[in-house]
């Protein structure tokens, strides 16, 4: 079952998180409802999304990006991967850029400012 989160509680859930500085931060796996509400404004929740957008996959990654953060290790583009490897190199572009690399949708979920 799927709690609906808004984005203050996105934001509670995040900082819940051990944060003894930002690297502490990113060791931490983000919680699975983040990347669900994530995926949703990015790509309806669909995990294997392919809209001809240049970007693939449920969190809408572009292939060189898929690629430097270990990607072609379970798939060659993000939306012929499953959600749990896409999940888990989403963690390495997190760590590598931040919620930055989300920037609308992770503005609109509460993951930035």
């Amino acid at each position: 079952m799927r709690i609906p989160l808004t984005g203050r509680s996105l934001l509670a859930l995040a900082l819940l998180l051990p944060a003894a500085g930002t690297l502490a931060l990113a060791r931490q796996p983000t919680p699975d409802a983040v990347w669900d509400r994530l995926a949703d404004c990015e790509s309806s929740g669909d995990w294997q999304a392919d809209t001809g957008n240049g970007y693939y996959g449920g969190l809408q990654i572009w292939p060189p990006t898929w690629r430097e953060a270990g990607g072609p290790r379970y798939a060659d583009r993000p939306d012929r991967a499953t959600r749990r490897q896409q999940i888990t190199v989403a963690e390495e572009i997190l760590r590598r850029q931040g919620w930055r690399a989300w920037g609308g949708c992770a503005r609109e979920i509460g993951m930035l400012k």
